[in-house]
C-alpha cells in the first residue's frame, strides 16, 4: 500500500524514524519519504546515512508547533506518522508549558494540517504512560490520543483517517533502563540500582513497533488504538541478564514511575478486541459504526486488563540475554 506513496514522519530523525525508513525501503517502493524534525545536525547525519536514497528522502527543518510549516510540508502527502514528542518524564515535569506546546498543540497542528492537505491516513505514536497517567508526559499523551481519535469526526465519510499505536519503552531506547545499566557496567560497577524489586515492564523491539504502525496504516478505519501482544520481564531479571551475579540494591520508586506498564485498562475492555498478535481498542463515540470493526477479532472479557505485571508471556533471564543481543536499538 506504500508503493508510489508519499509518507511524512514527524520527529523522523529519532530511533523510530530510522527503523521506519529502513523497513519501508526494504519492503516497498515509496515515491517520497519526508523527514520532518527540528534538529539540523540529526538531519545532516541521516542524510549521509541514506545518501544512496537521496532521490526518495526529503528533509524538512520544522517544529510541530509551527502550523504553517506543517501545512507546507504536507502538500501532496498520502500518509503521516506522528512520532514527534517531548518524552522525558523529568523534563516534562520541569517544563510543563513546553510539553503542552509540543505534545498537545503540536498534535492539534498535525491533525489540522492533515485534514487541510487531504492526507489519507495518520498514525500517531502513543505510550503506556498515557494510560491512567500519573505524570505530565502521560497526561499530555492521553490528551493527544483523544485528539487523534476524535479527529475522525472531522474527516467526513471519505476524508482523513486517524489512528493510534501504543507501546511502552522500546528496548534500548534513550532514557530506558538498559543504557542506564550498560553505563554502570561499562564503568566497572558491580551493583545495579533497582527502584523496586517488584517492577515489571513490557519488551518491544523497534522492529515490532514499526510493524504495528504498518498494520495500523493498512487496516485502520479511523479511531482505533493498536497494541501489540508482547512479553513481560522483571527488572531484577534484566539486571541479572546484563550483569550475572550482580548486587541488586533497591533504591525506591521515582516520581512519576509505575510498578507495572498498563496498555489496556479494565474500563477500556468493553471496547477492546483481541487478535492473533495484537489488541485494538475501538472508539466509543456516537459517530463510530460497528461495521468498521476489523474482522478476525474477539471481544475481550469484561474487566480484562493488559498489564506487564499480569501478562501471560514472560522472558526468562536467558531469553533476556538473547534479546539484548538481537533487539537493541542501533542508533
Amino acid at each position: 500500500m506504500l508503493n508510489n506513496k508519499t509518507i511524512l514522519i514527524t520527529g523522523g530523525t529519532g530511533s523510530f524514524g530510522h527503523h521506519f525508513v529502513d523497513y519501508v525501503l526494504a519492503h516497498y517502493k515509496p515515491k517520497k519519504l519526508i523527514i520532518y524534525s527540528r534538529d539540523e545536525f540529526k538531519q545532516f547525519n541521516m542524510q549521509n546515512r541514506y545518501r544512496e536514497h537521496a532521490d526518495i528522502l526529503r528533509f524538512f527543518i520544522g517544529d510541530v508547533r509551527d502550523a504553517g510549516r506543517l501545512r507546507m510540508a504536507m502538500n501532496g502527502v498520502d500518509y503521516v506518522i506522528h512520532a514527534a514528542a517531548l518524552k522525558q518524564v523529568p523534563a516534562c515535569e520541569y517544563n510543563p508549558n513546553e510539553a503542552i506546546l509540543t505534545n498537545i498543540i503540536g498534535a492539534m497542528n498535525v491533525i489540522n494540517a492533515s485534514l487541510e492537505a487531504g492526507v489519507k491516513k495518520v498514525v500517531a505514536l502513543s505510550t503506556d504512560k498515557a494510560v491512567n497517567p500519573i505524570n505530565l508526559y502521560g497526561g499530555t499523551k492521553l490528551v493527544s490520543d483523544k485528539l487523534f481519535c476524535a479527529a475522525n469526526a472531522y474527516g467526513g465519510e471519505n476524508g482523513t483517517r486517524f489512528s493510534v499505536v501504543r507501546y511502552g519503552n522500546v528496548a534500548g531506547s534513550r532514557g530506558s533502563v538498559i543504557p542506564f545499566f550498560e553505563n554502570i557496567i561499562k564503568n566497572g560497577g558491580k551493583e545495579l540500582p533497582i527502584t523496586d524489586f517488584r517492577m515489571t515492564r513490557f519488551w518491544i523491539s523497534l522492529e515490532q513497533g514499526v510493524e504495528l504502525v504498518i498494520k495500523a496504516l493498512e487496516e485502520s478505519n479511523g479511531g482505533e488504538t493498536f497494541i501489540s501482544k508482547i512479553p513481560s520481564f522483571k527488572i531484577t531479571d534484566l539486571a541479572e541478564a546484563m550483569l550475572p551475579g550482580c548486587v541488586k540494591k533497591e533504591v525506591g520508586i521515582r516520581e512519576g514511575e509505575k510498578l507495572h506498564e498498563i496498555m489496556v485498562t479494565r474500563e477500556d475492555s468493553l471496547h477492546t478486541y483481541e487478535y492473533e498478535k495484537h489488541y485494538i481498542i475501538y472508539p466509543h463515540y456516537n459517530w463510530w459504526r460497528d461495521r468498521d470493526i476489523i474482522p478476525g477479532g474477539k471481544l475481550v472479557d469484561p474487566e480484562f486488563e493488559y498489564s506487564s505485571g499480569t501478562n501471560t508471556e514472560w522472558l526468562s533471564v536467558e531469553q533476556l540475554r538473547e534479546k539484548l543481543l538481537t533487539d537493541l536499538d542501533e542508533h
